[in-house]
């Protein structure tokens, strides 16, 4: 077991090792002059005005959190299409199945209206 695991601990060992030499370099012999300029915010080339902290509509976390789940579920289709010839009938129903329940949740979610913009 310790010939298996061997070469990946010694490669994590030397990255880990490399990227710590790396930044104490950068560190030690870069050179840092703080400026007026250097020290203030930049966002896209435009001065920063207003508090940061402002208050974003929760309609934009909903789309962002369905977007996420759809996104996840959908990647389930890869492994599937993989491996479709061994499956089988069973495979394509039971991924039949599967698309039906999302297609379920997504005319849910139109129907609700959690995906128009207002």
């Amino acid at each position: 077991m310790f010939k298996t695991y061997f070469p990946i601990a010694l490669l994590l060992i030397l990255v880990l090792g490399m990227a710590f030499v790396i930044v104490l370099l950068s560190r030690f012999l870069g050179r840092r002059i703080p400026s007026k300029d250097k020290l203030s915010t930049y966002e896209c080339g435009i001065e920063p005005t207003g508090d940061a902290r402002g208050r974003f509509p929760v309609k934009f976390f909903l789309i962002a959190i369905l977007f996420i789940i759809f996104d996840i579920e959908i990647v389930f289709l890869y492994p599937w299409a993989v491996v479709f010839k061994k499956l089988k009938v069973f495979g394509l129903i039971e991924m039949g199945i599967f698309l039906f329940i999302l297609l379920i949740g997504y005319f849910y979610i139109v129907k609700k209206g959690a995906l128009r913009w207002e």
